[in-house]
């Protein structure tokens, strides 16, 4: 019997060492679909509830995992969906592989139903690799070069299939000319930059008196070798925010996030410090990076093109985080002066006492950082922690706190909301006898979290431990935006744009299935989380929290001031109650 195309197309994905496909079916796609179902038992496909969150299970697998996640949808609409969460892929550099399906070839150009011009619309998203299969033989390579591409570039790639190719016997390339013979298997090689670079960076390393060392996501294979020239330096580290999981942060010199969601201590480092070592992070923000002239810089990367444009630094060096770290390390002159270190260590200390002050503080009906704060008590050893956008990415950056072997991610650069749920399901499939614990704001949950919910209850009874744990902020307020409008815009609260309708999240779980726990009230959050941490199915934990507890940037400029209080003058409708909180965390600060 005869290889179909799509048979042969999973039969290469084994080759590359695809363990599951994240998506949903449709007609434009049948014969992908009817050879999932032949293959079932090599790869299995997972049905989630809408394509933009197989895309975020993509994107999370690969995060998580290392390897190219894979999604699938049909044409037209389908393949429209899975955009946002390919663009979050994309942006944070991670390997995607989407494979979509499109009309049949002799339809083409004729306005066809769901005809869409898929390769114009992901040739931004896929812009390094997006083709559409014209003929059996071009198939093999068209997978071979995506993964490749994807994989080498830590990029998305796209391979769009009419559905009349999909069903056809498969035909391996003729040796003849105009034809592509391509091979499937990447490794990813070890980039060191010249020795030379390598000394003039050491020098500068070795003559700064108060180093500060920023990480990123590109770190994360670099712990130990990040720890090492630290200690060498008597530097602190602060952490982007998809650099969470770098470094533990009971290490005391680790000051914790940076930038608006960050931490004192972390702009007090960058605030004083007289040389920058950033590493493996595109951090944006330049107010929260030393001074332009203020500090000697110098920077890691395996993206070249990421190089010299955060901050004017001294010394580029282009190449992998842990290989160019160890062929520094030998270079690099341990610092007697351990005064830069033991003020760093003192501020860090003192933050997280003033975290731990602030959420004891009373709110109505809950102050959210105390959710957070007894959360990252209970966490046990190694867990996922995925994030959503929104106010409790605040609380996911600074109070809950990472321990050694754990991993953490969410949206970085383009920080969508919706993503948290969809990136615990993958991180659940890729480590099913691992803990996974999601943070989300009752916005994202509404936009997306409800239905994966659905996908949990499809799902759970399949993974390796039940563990799971679904925490849900709900305050009936786009909160971040609410606090944008306050602090950036100098508006009040625009209630018609930010108040959302309450839901019961916990009944519904409990409806699904699955354990729903309500917790109104401060003293039941440490019983809530000891009942989810014991449940012997997925909890979703629906905490109500208190809009009006600001999330405090760690330094307010004379602006953010001025704003902030035309605010609350112009009317804002909970001012009385947002001066009081404000007050309660100053005091606290």
């Amino acid at each position: 019997m005869a290889q179909t195309v799509s048979d042969f197309i999973l039969e290469r994905l084994g080759a590359w060492g695809v363990q599951r496909i994240f998506g949903y079916p449709g007609d434009g796609i049948n014969g992908l679909m009817g050879a999932l179902n032949r293959s079932r038992e090599k790869i299995p496909f997972i049905q989630v509830r809408h394509e933009e969150s197989a895309a975020f299970m993509a994107c999370a697998h690969a995060k998580f995992t290392g390897q190219a996640g894979v999604c699938l949808a049909t044409s037209g609409p389908g393949a429209i969906h899975l955009l946002n969460g390919l663009y979050d892929a994309k942006l944070d550099h991670q390997p995607a592989v989407a494979i979509i399906g499109q009309q049949r070839r002799s339809a083409l150009g004729g306005s066809y139903q769901q005809e869409v011009d898929l390769l114009s619309l992901f040739k931004d998203v896929a812009n390094e690799y997006v083709h559409m299969c014209t003929d059996p033989s071009q198939v093999r390579h068209l997978v071979d070069r995506a993964f490749r591409i994807a994989l080498s570039e830590r990029t998305v790639t796209c391979i769009i299939l009419p559905n009349d190719i999909q069903e056809m016997d498969y035909e391996a390339p003729p040796r003849e000319h105009g034809t592509v013979h391509s091979a499937a298997g990447y490794h990813r090689p070890h980039i060191v930059p010249h020795h030379a670079d390598l000394q003039k960076a050491a020098a500068v390393l070795n003559e700064g008196q108060r180093v500060a060392i920023l990480v990123g996501a590109g770190a994360a294979n670099a712990s130990a070798e990040v720890i090492e020239i630290a200690d060498l330096l008597g530097a602190g580290v602060a952490k982007a925010l998809l650099g969470k999981d770098v470094l533990q942060d009971d290490l005391p010199y680790v000051t914790g996030a940076i930038g608006l969601l960050g931490t004192k201590p972390s702009w007090d480092l960058m605030a004083e410090c007289d040389t920058l070592l950033m590493i493996g992070s595109g951090f944006p923000y330049s107010e929260f990076l030393p001074k332009e002239g203020q500090a000697r810089g110098v920077q890691i990367d395996i993206d070249g093109r990421m190089l010299g444009i955060r901050y004017p630094m001294e010394v580029l060096l282009h190449g992998d985080s842990k290989t160019t770290l160890r062929a520094l390390l030998p270079l690099i002159q341990r610092k007697k002066d351990r005064s830069w270190r033991e003020q760093i260590e003192k501020e860090t200390a003192k933050w997280w006492k003033v975290l731990e002050a602030r959420s004891k503080n009373e709110a109505n009906p809950i102050n959210p950082q105390k959710a957070f704060w007894e959360l990252s008590r209970f966490l046990p050893e190694n867990t996922i922690l995925t994030g959503d956008s929104g106010s409790t990415a605040a609380w996911f950056a600074r109070d809950l706190r990472i321990r050694c072997g754990m991993k953490a991610s969410l949206s970085g650069n383009l920080a969508t909301m919706g993503s948290a749920v969809p990136y615990a399901i993958a991180a659940k499939f890729a480590y099913p006898e691992r803990m996974v614990v999601a943070t989300v704001g009752d916005g994202a949950m509404q936009m997306q979290g409800i239905n994966e919910l659905i996908t949990i209850a499809k799902y759970w009874k399949e993974w390796a431990s039940p563990r799971m744990l679904i925490v849900v902020l709900n305050n009936r307020d786009l909160n971040m935006v609410t606090w944008e409008q306050r602090a950036l815009s100098g508006d009040p609260k625009f209630a018609a744009s930010q108040d959302i309708p309450d839901f019961p999240y916990a009944q519904y779980a409990n409806m699904l299935g699955l354990e729903g726990i309500k917790a109104d009230k401060p003293e039941m959050i440490i019983p809530a989380l000891e009942q989810a941490m014991d449940a012997t199915r997925p909890v979703l934990l629906e905490v109500v929290a208190d809009p009006d507890v600001p999330m405090l940037p760690p330094h307010i400029t004379q602006e953010q001031r001025r704003n902030f209080f035309a605010a609350l003058v112009k009317g804002d409708s909970e001012a009385w109650d947002i001066i009081k909180q404000t007050y309660k965390e100053l005091v606290d600060g």
